[in-house]
């Protein structure tokens, strides 16, 4: 029988803002630094220190203390504070895919220069864990990760069945992601707080150490013990050495250690039972009774979500891609905008940040993160915007003459794609330079006839466009090497339906002079009823109540009664939803809508629905007597006010030419308090499963909780989408920003999605009001609803739900040459259940480096060509380093075997770089 072993790691869990703003955090973090460093130096009892695995608490630290830096770093070289591996402690499930990556490599990145990075997966309080997390840290090489929430152990005396996927006996575990990658798996049984403030006085250490040795032993299956010796913004325990000494006293049969976890691992590792329990993908509680899950914060400040893919989606998938393929034309990749860039977003990204749990100061300073962030990522976008414009070869439209007005269209995401596009045009521009009065300039301007216009394609096709005159425009240019130029400008707005833009490419447009009907007026429409619009794909009919039928084509399947908005009291708070007491849910299924046609052209048709529903205007006043006497949400008996105030929900539902499904978007005033609102979509498919875009997966999740659920609502994360998949049809609906849905237990497989949840309390370990988290004012939610056949993985409707959330960028040309065709992908590749993640530039190597992920459980190859002059091409991996290389076939391609459910990255070395 092996000796005990007590391992005490000293640690603090930073919050980097919560229930006090970041400042005010930051000013606790800069004194527990300075007083972290004086103990390490002067007492070599203290061995070693864990700073929370996130090196944006450095940056946070040296910012005020840049006087520190030597010290610091010498302290993190002798191995006495540990840092990394992540930048910051991230919510895992609502951050994307390509968020969570980048957060791995920029902590790695700035480990590397203190000379140490922790290779330990850090999730001490994520709420939930990732599926894939296991294949992104083994690909990083991490092969342990510890956690305090997601599983729920039993301990060595009440064992599980081994099969049992989310329970495990012990607290140590082998956690697999769907492609088999494996790492131990270390919960947190007795939370992150095991070990906190341990005494020195004898009779108080000896009732201490009984109880939390007993309550270790309970879950641990290996004679080494962990206990965390802090918590939540914790002060450094400088008494530690001798309350460890005192302890070694109390208990000789024990062996007392400061620790770290490289050394408690190790130790662990060397003694594990033969069996352990493998518990496979996310770790989401689902084997507890649902009250403490946490997920309702994917609701909570819904704003902040939307912002947060905005951000995301505009650096990933629109300024990395397009920085990249101005890079292989010549053009210096802007390594340093990004990294500020992505800092800046991820700053908000910490699970007390990003999911709206925090004070309102918190959240106020986020919105100008988001802000800063996406202006960053507009810049880098319209820098290789212009720098690739004046590249590509435009003289196919000399033809035209003089006036003629190329429009560049770039496709950022990995499939070919067709959509409705708007680009400013200047039609023609004065610069004050010209020393024109400003009169004359106004009047030159106002006088300039527009002609006969008409849009067309490289192959001389009219394209049916909608023209907006826009008059008059001021603007400016901000040349490299002059001061500004401001200039007057008669501008129009084009709208028109880009078709077919190949994938990581572009398609060049012109607007000439001529006549625009021809082949535009034999166009047919998309409106073939007085509530009814269809394309070769799909059928809509609106109903009185504003609810519409959704036919697929290809099948005749129709889903009917879409688009229902159900309201609910909630007297919960900002990390989980409570139906208030009694409630019975209001909803628009019955109300008759204001149906109006807003827009009917050959390529979009749109119709706006209007309802008006009563809602309470917010909880009664038993719910503040509720939260101040701290009354846990689940034990509230609060109910709604008898006071209505009315809601108009304006919905427009819109479909274009090419798409395979109906685009929504909702705007509404929200007046009220204390409730939810979210809008359904029966499925009526029969299937004891769904599926959700999740990280690097589209997983797969039970209709139906475990039997030891007990809350009444069951929601779950999303990122781009939800689907309800019965093997033929299916209904998928994806989002921008709504990160929470239900499958509603109601014998028709309802998928509901949150639009809004309005509450006023932080909701955790006291009194802290938040009234901002109310979310009074105009609200807007966009969403797209596809009905499919077939699997939607292979029939590329996840792809157009994958695309619904990336932007286009279209920009004016002129008439010139150029080394880039007008047509144009820079890396066609193929695979038919890959997802494409990212391309970008690897400031390590200078490659293109590029990622996908297998959807599917079968080999999948992936073919790639690259367009651009491509030297050795290597496999590579999360923290984007040159493994195996691959040679090219015959025909110049590139072809790969995927394994099931892998992630896979490829490194493509530039010629000359």
């Amino acid at each position: 029988m092996h000796r005990k072993t007590a391992h005490i790691i000293s640690h603090t869990h930073w919050d980097r803002e919560w229930y006090l703003p970041f400042e005010k955090h930051r000013f606790r973090l800069v004194r527990l630094m300075d007083e972290l460093m004086e103990v390490l130096e002067n007492n070599t009892e203290f061995r070693t220190y864990h700073l929370d695995g996130q090196t944006i608490l450095l940056e946070d630290y040296l910012e005020v203390r840049p006087d520190r830096r030597a010290q610091l770093e010498k302290l993190i070289r002798d191995g006495r504070i540990h840092i990394g591996p992540w930048y910051i402690l991230q919510d895992e499930f609502l951050t994307s895919s390509e968020a969570n990556i980048r957060n791995l490599l920029y902590g790695h990145k700035d480990a590397a220069r203190y000379g140490n990075i922790s290779k330990l997966g850090y999730f001490p309080d994520s709420f939930g864990n990732m599926g894939q997390a296991a294949q992104i840290l083994t690909q990083a090489d991490i092969l342990t990760a510890v956690f305090g929430r997601g599983v729920t152990p039993t301990g060595f005396n009440n064992t599980v069945d081994h099969q049992s996927n989310y329970e495990s006996p012990y607290s140590e575990m082998i956690w697999q992601s769907p492609d088999g990658s494996e790492v131990l798996g270390i919960l947190f049984a007795n939370w992150y707080s095991n070990g906190n403030e341990v005494p020195k006085d004898e009779a108080a250490a000896k009732s201490y150490w009984e109880s939390r040795l007993a309550a270790a032993q309970a879950f641990a299956s290996t004679p080494h013990l962990l206990f965390m010796n802090g918590c939540d913004h914790q002060p450094v325990q400088r008494d530690l050495p001798d309350a460890v000494a005192v302890a070694k006293q109390l208990f000789p049969d024990i062996e007392f250690v400061h620790s770290n976890f490289d050394d408690y691992i190790a130790a662990v590792k060397e003694n594990l039972p033969e069996e352990l329990q493998v518990v496979k993908g996310e770790l989401r509680s689902q084997r507890t009774n649902g009250w403490g899950t946490l997920v309702n914060t994917a609701s909570s400040r819904i704003y902040l979500k939307q912002a947060n893919e905005r951000g995301q989606t505009w650096l990933e998938k629109v300024a990395e891609p397009l920085a990249a393929m101005a890079y292989t034309a010549g053009k210096a990749y802007p390594h340093h905008w990004f990294e500020y860039g992505w800092k800046t977003l991820m700053k908000n990204h910490p699970h007390d940040s990003i999911c709206g749990c925090s004070i309102d100061e918190v959240h106020r300073e986020m919105t100008a993160r988001f802000e800063k962030s996406l202006h960053v990522a507009e810049s880098i976008v319209e820098q290789s915007a212009e720098y690739l414009e004046k590249q590509i070869d435009t003289r196919l439209y000399e033809p035209y003459g003089a006036s003629a007005l190329p429009i560049v269209v770039w496709n950022t995401t990995g499939w070919g794609r067709s959509g409705v596009v708007r680009v400013k045009v200047d039609v023609d521009r004065v610069y004050f330079r010209e020393g024109i009065s400003f009169d004359e300039m106004r009047r030159s301007m106002k006088q300039l006839p527009l002609g006969q216009r008409k849009l067309v394609d490289p192959q001389g096709k009219t394209i049916p466009a909608s023209v907006k005159d826009l008059g008059i425009q001021f603007g400016y240019d901000l040349p490299d090497d002059q001061f500004r130029q401001p200039y007057f400008a008669r501008s129009v707005e084009l709208e028109f339906e880009a078709v077919n833009v190949q994938a990581l490419g572009h398609l060049v447009y012109a607007w000439v002079e001529g006549s625009g009907s021809e082949g535009e007026g034999n166009a047919p429409l998309l409106v073939t009823g007085e509530r009814t619009m269809e394309n070769d794909y799909v059928r809509i009919v609106i109903a009185n109540n504003g609810t519409w039928e959704l036919t697929e084509k290809q099948s005749g399947h129709t889903f009917k009664g879409l688009g229902v908005y159900e309201n609910t009291g909630d007297i919960g708070n900002e990390y989980m939803y409570k139906q208030a007491d009694g409630d019975v849910a209001l909803t628009t299924e019955h109300l008759a809508a204001d149906i109006r046609l807003v827009e009917n052209t050959p390529y979009r048709a749109s119709f706006e629905t209007v309802h008006v529903i009563q809602v309470p205007e917010q909880a009664d006043e038993l719910l503040q007597q509720e939260r101040e006497e701290l009354v846990w949400f689940t034990q509230r008996k609060a109910r709604r006010s008898q006071k209505l105030v009315p809601m108009e929900i304006k919905t427009k539902i819109t479909l274009d030419k090419h798409a395979r499904g109906v685009l929504v978007r909702t705007t509404f005033d929200n007046t009220s308090k204390d409730h939810r609102l979210r809008v359904l979509f029966p499925s009526d498919l029969h299937s004891a499963t769904h599926y959700a875009d999740s990280i690097f997966e589209i997983a797969e999740r039970d209709n139906e909780p475990a039997p030891e659920w007990k809350n009444p609502s069951n929601c779950h994360h999303q990122h781009a989408f939800a689907s309800v998949y019965d093997g033929q049809m299916g209904l998928t609906v994806a989002n921008k920003g709504l990160n929470e849905y239900e499958i509603l237990r109601d014998g028709r497989n309802t998928l509901a999605i949150t639009l809004l949840r309005a509450v006023a309390e932080l909701g955790d370990w006291g009194v802290f009001p938040t009234p901002e988290a109310q979310c009074q004012g105009t609200h807007t939610a966009e969403y797209i609803i596809f009905p499919h056949s077939g699997d939607p993985k292979q029939t590329g409707v996840y792809a157009e739900a994958y695309q619904f959330q990336v932007p286009w960028t279209a920009l004016q040309s002129g008439v010139h040459g150029g080394t880039i065709p007008p047509v144009h992908s820079w890396m066609p590749w193929s695979g038919e259940t890959l997802a494409f993640s990212s391309l970008k530039v690897s400031e390590m190597t200078g490659d293109i480096v590029a990622r996908w992920y297998h959807l599917g459980a079968n080999q999948e190859n992936l073919w790639v060509q690259p367009q651009f002059p491509c030297g050795k091409l290597h496999t590579s991996d999360v923290l984007e380093r040159r493994k195996e290389a691959v040679l090219a076939n015959a025909d110049g391609n590139y072809m790969l075997p995927v394994k099931k459910y892998e992630i896979i990255t490829l490194s493509m070395e530039i010629k000359g770089k």
